[in-house]
């Protein structure tokens, strides 16, 4: 991770899809343009659905991290207000 860094991370490996892009999208809000969000999330649905999800609002995805134990971490950058 050492290519950018971190503004705010949110986990929603404790939430189910479609709560989970929901979530992430709020976070992203809260950010200002250009700050970078890393999203904590469990392998399956959440990996197939939310990075397409942000892609199509339009951010832009730096990043997707295995961390080899059932989740990823989603690394996206905010862009626009």
């Amino acid at each position: 991770m050492a290519d950018f860094v971190i503004d705010d991370t949110v986990d929603i490996t404790d939430v189910v899809c479609p709560t989970t892009f929901v979530k992430a999208k709020v976070a992203l809000e809260e950010l200002d343009e250009g700050q970078i969000l890393s999203i904590k999330m469990n392998n399956g649905e959440p990996v197939q659905n939310v990075p397409r999800s942000i892609k199509e609002e339009g951010h832009k995805i730096l990043k997707l991290i295995d961390n080899e134990d059932g989740t990823y971490d989603l690394i996206v950058e905010k862009v626009g207000d």
